[in-house]
């Protein structure tokens, strides 16, 4: 046990009956599970390297002491201020998920039924989910035909007088214009959530994504660039009089620097926009906030292989007239390459993307669409939505999603594998056009 108060959650220090925060700490066993779990194997060397490590863990276990907590604590706060520093913020706060931070933004624009929120019709569904669930109604904003992100001009078009927020999703970690839509935002004063999920690493006319909105949240889930042992978030804001505010947001409101008669601590509101709301709790764990550390210290070298791999597949695809390949960006807009956004031209290749996406897979290279229109899931049906008018004022995205774009893998892959993908892409478009 840490020889030292911390706070009610409960590590009382060296006394002679303690409080301990871990009620069950973790062991040399579980350790090794871990170990197994992080670097699984199977064979007789591999079984043989993890006995050994079993045997120098159980040495350490005798020698060793527990953390004194488990959350939120000082794992947690290094990785904010990591995060502050690579950004350029002074409030990253680290919850359990990007979702979680979406639902603070949400949350301090006091969002209540029948206001109406802005997002782009092809996103992943946690970018509405809060507002959906509190009954504010979802108007989706047709993409921009190359980048597949929210289109500034169709927001303008759809802005009313009961429009409390705008989601712009950075998709693929491609940045978006956003500078016109805070532009709408000030004019209407409306909050702009950044949905920066993909998007931990880029830039924006010399400015990092997430700091021009009034909030922005960021995703550590598995499939990210980078992540926190599978699930995390980190959620900023540019609004001044709230950023005290975002760690008491993050834990059910609850103030330590405060005490209450016969308590150890208070239990305040967080005030939003125009009233108060109640802080619910996003805490992290501290070996969330360890993982998301190391992996941080490896985030340019990361997106550096990423743009490597777009380079090489858009030299190979440059001189295909029925490809549009994934954009490498330029001073104004530098991405993180999250995904590989790939289109093809119908016209011109014979076929449209369901066919291509289907002899693709036949050669045994994988592609995914992200996302599909949000509003053609049933949970909009059942929540009253009409699919077929909303895909009127989208064309763009019902075009690109049934005809043109799909995505490629890109990260982890060996050149070999790069290469016979490429010559995979070139080989089903010359069949389509062929008629094969």
């Amino acid at each position: 046990m840490a020889d030292k108060h911390t706070n009610y959650r409960y590590n009382t220090g060296a006394k002679r009956v303690p409080w301990v925060s871990v009620g069950e700490n973790y062991n040399a066993e579980d350790l090794v599970e871990v170990v197994k779990f992080l670097m699984q194997g199977e064979g007789k060397e591999y079984d043989e390297i993890i006995k050994n490590i079993s045997k120098e863990v159980e040495k350490l276990d005798e020698i060793s002491t527990p953390p004194g907590r488990l959350s939120l604590a000082s794992e947690v706060s290094a990785v904010e201020e990591e995060s502050n520093k690579f950004l350029g913020v002074d409030n990253s706060t680290l919850v359990t998920n990007c979702t979680a931070g979406f639902e603070i933004a949400y949350k301090y624009a006091n969002l209540k039924p029948g206001d109406e929120v802005i997002v782009p019709a092809i996103t992943f569904v946690s970018t509405m989910s809060y507002a959906l669930s509190v009954g504010a109604k979802i108007v989706f904003a047709d993409i921009d035909p190359i980048t597949l992100n929210m289109d500034p001009r169709d927001v303008a078009k759809k802005i009313t007088p009961k429009t409390k927020m705008i989601v712009p999703v950075h998709i693929g970690g491609y940045p978006v214009d956003i500078d016109p839509i805070m532009e709408l935002a000030k004019k209407h004063n409306i909050v702009v959530l950044e949905d920066a999920a993909h998007a931990f690493g880029a830039k924006y006319k010399g400015r990092m994504v997430g700091t021009t909105g009034h909030f922005a949240s960021f995703s550590f889930h598995e499939v990210k660039n980078i992540t926190a042992f599978g699930e995390g978030g980190i959620v900023t804001t540019s609004v001044p009089e709230f950023k005290e505010y975002m760690k008491l947001s993050r834990f059910v409101g609850a103030d330590f620097s405060k005490v209450i008669d016969k308590w150890c601590y208070d239990v305040v509101s967080i005030p939003g926009k125009t009233e108060p709301f109640v802080a619910v709790n996003y805490a992290p764990t501290e070996i969330q906030a360890l993982g998301l550390r190391m992996q941080m210290k490896r985030i340019k070298d990361i997106i550096a292989a990423r743009k490597a791999a777009v380079t090489y597949l858009n030299s190979r695809f440059a001189e295909c007239d029925a490809l549009i390949p994934q954009s490498i960006g330029n001073e104004d807009y530098e991405p993180t390459f999250h995904l590989y956004q790939l289109q093809i031209v119908p016209e011109k290749a014979g076929g449209d993307v369901q066919t291509f996406k289907k002899k693709l897979e036949e050669k045994s290279v994988t592609t995914i669409p992200h996302y599909a229109p949000l509003y053609h899931f049933s949970i909009m049906k059942d929540m009253g939505y009409d699919k077929d008018e909303i895909a009127k004022t989208c064309p763009v995205a019902e075009d690109l999603f049934a005809n043109k774009f799909t995505h490629l893998p890109l990260y982890g892959l060996s050149q070999e594998q790069l290469d016979y993908m490429a010559d995979m892409v070139l080989e089903v478009i010359d069949e389509m056009k062929q008629g094969k």
